[in-house]
């Protein structure tokens, strides 16, 4: 990168613009328009392009992102403790329908090699999920997953993994609150994620709340054939086991049956229609907004003009920008459920006694993100223009509503809950976008990772998949690295290719959203 000072300004009207250089600048450091820095300013943090007056407005991305609580100078570092951030936008009288978004031409003739189910959907791997009613059996199952794979998985090289599908749920629960259908609904359809090839097996302890019969009631699963005439589920407290070890080798029985009818599949080529993709951003910094998520949003337009299926989540990083997202709802009915969400997620926020300004991290803070309405301005870029085409609750599923193109997929900001809530969701892809850097990864789905920055790129090699750094030094624009996004997603979609956190068998556990009360 260059070493003269540089810094980019997302609006012509913004009185503020972030520093690019690595390492920051120092004082005196003098930009091409003549403006000289009056104090050390980091990396990715504020710059005041002019005097702003006290109680003014600190503009970037167009909006105000805070009030100066003090005048500022030109020149000078705008950081958190200098801003008062605004209300929060209210819910009534929204924008509805509004945007004219653009209209994008149809992207014909990509496809990728791909696993069909028996639901329709379409796998990028071929993996055997065991499905868990209660944390009780975590132990066991994470035995018998080693000797699974160890023993079995090695004699069906058509099977590409053996996950646990474990979580902290299932018993010590108000079972029958109204929000317990939150959690309830996430375990099944995850259960039913086009990667798992419609092979449910389901090892329960037997005396928990959870019953694997409410969790996967009949008709939920579809299948090629009547081989699975019922659930199969393998009971620890059944009368037949004496002692830990007939445990471990009913559910290696019951693994080997699945392993042989997964190992029979093999991948055809689909179109690339068939793509659901999630888009997340964790670890976020100043360059989010400005690099990775621009060019993920560039991305997210070539996947809906393709024909595929793209969620976008994070309620929280979203809703400082709800005017943006029900003005481009493609109908009133859908801007009705953006607002419906937001506001489901206010008073749930309201009733832990916190608040949307509890989403800023103090990593997000060091790399230049001063509160969460900056944030918001750059994460809801991953959205591209398209217009919204569909509104998911908590653990919906996009194959059992139909929904193709841009979705909004209602979650917490958290990385592991929204991420197991896109998994739910039906995500048979995964973009994650990280400024601060987060080696995130998930078993059941490849996640491709994306670099804000160049420092990072280099520094975090063998774990950032995409460098969109190169778009703040010049070296590609936001069109290039779209572009590369979506021919490597083709690539890790039909096996060819691998992610880091694959390669390195890199993942993150399933976190369930619980909102319900526990026991």
């Amino acid at each position: 990168m260059s070493q003269q000072p540089l810094y980019i300004r997302m609006q012509i009207g913004d009185n503020v613009a972030i520093v690019v250089n690595d390492g920051g600048l120092h004082a005196g450091s003098q930009f091409a328009d003549g403006l000289a820095l009056l104090e050390r300013v980091p990396q990715g943090h504020k710059v005041a392009l002019t005097d702003i007056p006290s109680g003014s407005p600190v503009l970037r991305y167009g909006v105000s992102i805070g009030l100066a609580i003090q005048d500022i100078k030109a020149g000078a570092w705008v950081h958190e403790k200098l801003l008062a951030m605004p209300s929060a936008r209210s819910l009534d009288e929204l924008p509805i329908c509004t945007v004219a978004s653009p209209a994008l031409a149809p992207l014909e003739g990509y496809s990728f090699e791909g696993y069909r189910n028996a639901d329709g959907s379409v796998g990028t791997r071929n993996i055997l999920a065991i499905t868990t009613t209660v944390q009780c059996v975590a132990g066991v199952l994470e035995l018998a997953l080693k000797r699974i794979k160890a023993e079995l998985l090695p004699l069906f090289p058509h099977v590409d993994d053996v996950v646990a599908l474990e979580h902290g749920y299932g018993c010590g629960v108000a079972i029958d609150a109204p929000d317990a259908i939150i959690p309830i609904r996430t375990l099944r359809n995850i259960s039913l994620n086009p990667n798992f090839g419609g092979e449910v097996m389901v090892v329960s302890l037997g005396c928990e709340k959870l019953q694997p019969e409410r969790l996967l009631p009949p008709g939920s699963i579809a299948i090629a054939d009547q081989r699975q005439e019922e659930l199969d589920v393998v009971r620890l407290q059944d009368d037949a086991h004496i002692g830990f070890q007939s445990m471990l080798d009913s559910i290696m029985r019951s693994a080997e049956r699945h392993l042989q009818r997964l190992n029979q599949r093999r991948r055809e080529t689909v179109p690339a229609s068939e793509l659901v993709v999630g888009v997340q951003c964790g670890g976020s910094d100043a360059f989010s907004g400005v690099t990775a998520n621009p060019a993920v949003g560039f991305c997210t337009d070539l996947l809906v003009r393709a024909g595929a299926t793209v969620m976008f989540s994070e309620v929280t990083e979203v809703r400082d920008a709800v005017d943006q997202l029900t003005g481009r709802a493609a109908t009133a009915e859908l801007a009705e459920a953006i607002r419906r969400e937001m506001a489901w997620y206010d008073a749930y926020l309201q009733r832990g006694s916190a608040d949307r300004s509890a989403n800023t991290t103090p990593g997000n803070k060091a790399g230049g993100l001063s509160n969460i309405v900056e944030k918001a301005m750059g994460s809801i870029v991953k959205s591209g223009t398209a217009p919204i085409n569909g509104v998911l609750s908590p653990g919906e599923r996009v194959q059992t509503k139909g929904l193709r193109g841009l979705v909004f997929a209602a979650t917490p900001a958290s990385d592991f809950i929204c991420g197991t809530l896109q998994l739910a969701a039906g995500m048979n892809l995964h973009i994650f976008t990280t400024g601060r850097g987060t080696p995130y990864g998930l078993a059941a789905c490849p996640v491709l990772k994306v670099a804000t920055r160049n420092d990072l790129a280099r520094r975090w090699h063998d774990l950032m998949d995409v460098n969109a750094g190169r778009i703040a030094s010049g070296e590609a624009s936001i069109e290039d690295i779209g572009w590369e996004m979506f021919r490597l997603l083709l690539d890790v979609a039909s096996g060819r290719k691998k992610t880091w956190a694959e390669q390195w068998q890199l993942h993150n556990a399933l976190v369930l959203f619980n909102p319900a009360p526990i026991t």
